[in-house]
């Protein structure tokens, strides 16, 4: 069809994902590594207008929402020229090594409510 597969786009989120939590101090595998996962819960994407095969995206993702043991992340795929090409979130809990849920720790929680204030 030279489109790219929907559920790319959650892929992308994805990578949108670490790379934000990344510039905010958080390496995905450092949280893993002390025994905090981040699973998503909750995904949704709408499609705007369909990506082909050559062009380039620019994904963006940031906080919506921060809760005690869950956060929200916004994201928008655009296109070279600025058109909106899907948006959607992901809803993930915090959880230990046990897969129960608990209350991100207060260098993180600091980061995210920074993060969260910034973009008011």
């Amino acid at each position: 069809m030279g489109v790219a597969h929907h559920a790319a786009y959650l892929v992308w989120f994805e990578a949108a994902r670490t790379e934000y939590l990344r510039f905010l101090g958080f390496s995905y595998r450092h949280l893993e590594e002390s025994g905090l996962f981040l699973p998503v819960v909750e995904s949704l994407c709408r499609y705007r207008d369909p990506v082909t095969y050559d062009d380039v995206l620019k994904i963006t993702a940031r906080l919506q929402e921060l809760r005690r043991v869950r956060i929200t992340l916004a994201y928008r795929a655009c296109k070279e020229d600025d058109s909106l090409s899907a948006e959607g979130y992901t809803v993930h809990a915090l959880l230990n090594r046990e897969g129960k849920p608990v209350s991100f720790p207060a260098d993180l929680r600091a980061a995210l409510a920074a993060a969260l204030g910034s973009t008011k």
